[in-house]
């Protein structure tokens, strides 16, 4: 039984989870001409966290990982839920450990953790189920929850919109493609640029929704004691981003305000994991962590006493559309990824269909598969395109990340360390090529 760490303290802060599907770092805080003008106030009025990662850049692994607080791989998430992967134990979801303390908790829109007629095991006490799980239809549907909730008990709320997963709406005619920019790393090409305004106008509808559901938490009179997350799962739904373990892939937005320091307009450059959400929130809550939680608190970064929580992430993937288990390792200066497929292959039904793949399988991509292993310098190679597994001065740098990385999956009782391993048999996933 979880309780507060302290009897006579009070339960903390509500919470709101907002997140978005395939959105990576691709909203205007971080730099990108993209029209997210609410979010970008969000950023100004909390915390914006510059090297956030998720652990798993695939759909159900990343919502389980950051929801549990532990490893796909331990979780049980190691693919997509429509797909047959389950968790092994939703008492650890952050909804039932909130509910059991004293939280309500309601869902509104996506979560794509369990089947839907499953929720009631992840602990949401109340699931609102709006026509679909478009921004347009979901954030209405979260600030008419706001104006009628009533009570004093804290509340647990996710909000999740399907937005910007394909596929993208028409562009609005504000998004005008012969003016816009690709997403860093893709070419400057007809098709990509309209298919970059068709995300910006999937990207403008999130930017509404997150507006609108703030406004009905300010009406409420519940902002000031209310703490907003920001998220998404994991990087764009384009050729080696989605699916993929480099920055491109893990690299996410997290934008929390609220209550216990997370004001300000405060940019954290530390290296984070979603991981270490759980954690924080069960600070902020006053509530003892539980046994199974991998991640580490946010706060030390938030109130100044640390610069740094840790010198390494994590993240993994195991199945998507297909079968393609990989780890990789990162500090601030290396990124070092492992296929254990042996690589040699471009596992094309993990990437999603769109301009950029069209574009990328007419010039020749399957003929330049990944490699078995891959070391980038992120500070020198921030796309991470040069493979420097080969050379011989890195050696020593690979052999030690390869190390770290063997390590982390003993202590985690990875399933990929097992030689025998092949995916569960009930998972439904398409052929490799």
């Amino acid at each position: 039984m979880l309780r507060a760490k302290s009897s006579e303290a009070a339960l903390g802060p509500n919470i709101i989870y907002i997140h978005t599907h395939d959105s990576g770092r691709y909203v205007s805080p971080y730099g990108h001409a993209v029209p997210t003008p609410n979010i970008a106030r969000l950023a100004r009025e909390g915390v914006l966290f510059r090297k956030a990662h998720t652990a798993a850049p695939t759909c159900s692994p990343s919502r389980a990982a950051l929801l549990n607080g532990n490893w796909p791989h331990e979780n049980g998430m190691i693919g997509l839920v429509h797909r047959g992967a389950r968790l092994n134990d939703p008492r650890q979801h952050l909804a039932n450990v909130l509910s059991e303390a004293g939280y309500d908790c309601a869902l509104i829109g996506l979560q794509h953790v369990a089947p839907q007629d499953e929720l009631g095991a992840l602990g949401y006490g109340d699931v609102i189920e709006p026509p679909t799980n478009h921004a347009r239809d979901v954030a209405p549907a979260a600030a008419d929850w706001l104006a009628r909730r009533t009570g004093d008990r804290p509340f647990f709320l996710s909000v999740g919109f399907v937005e910007t997963h394909r596929v993208y709406p028409e562009a609005d005619n504000r998004d005008d493609p012969r003016y816009l920019a690709p997403p860093p790393g893709y070419p400057d090409a007809p098709g990509i640029r309209a298919d970059t305004a068709r995300l910006h106008t999937s990207l403008r509808s999130v930017d509404d929704a997150v507006g609108l559901v703030l406004l009905a938490l300010a009406a409420s009179g519940r902002a000031e004691e209310t703490l907003v997350i920001f998220t998404t799962d994991h990087g764009l739904p384009w050729p080696e981003a989605k699916g993929n373990l480099g920055d491109a892939g893990t690299g996410v937005a997290l934008i929390m305000r609220g209550p216990s320091g997370f004001c300000g307009g405060q940019v954290v450059d530390a290296l984070i994991s979603q991981l270490d959400i759980f954690p924080t929130l069960m600070d902020i809550a006053g509530l003892s962590k539980p046994s199974w939680l991998r991640g580490r608190s946010l706060l030390p970064l938030v109130t100044g006493e640390a610069r740094e929580i840790q010198d390494e992430i994590f993240a993994e993937v195991t199945c998507h559309a297909a079968a393609e288990p990989m780890r990789a390792i990162r500090t601030h200066e290396w990124l070092y990824i492992k296929r254990f497929d042996g690589g040699g292959l471009r596992v094309l039904p993990n990437v999603d269909d769109g301009d950029a793949k069209a574009l990328y399988l007419q010039h020749g991509w399957t003929a330049t598969p990944p490699a078995p292993r891959a070391l980038y310098n992120v500070v020198l190679d921030p796309l991470e395109k040069q493979n420097r597994i080969e050379e011989e001065a890195y050696a020593g740098i690979a052999n030690a990340l390869d190390a770290r990385l063997h390590e982390w999956m003993a202590t985690t009782n990875d399933p990929l360390l097992e030689p025998d391993w092949a995916p569960p048999a009930h998972f439904r996933l398409k052929h490799r090529c």
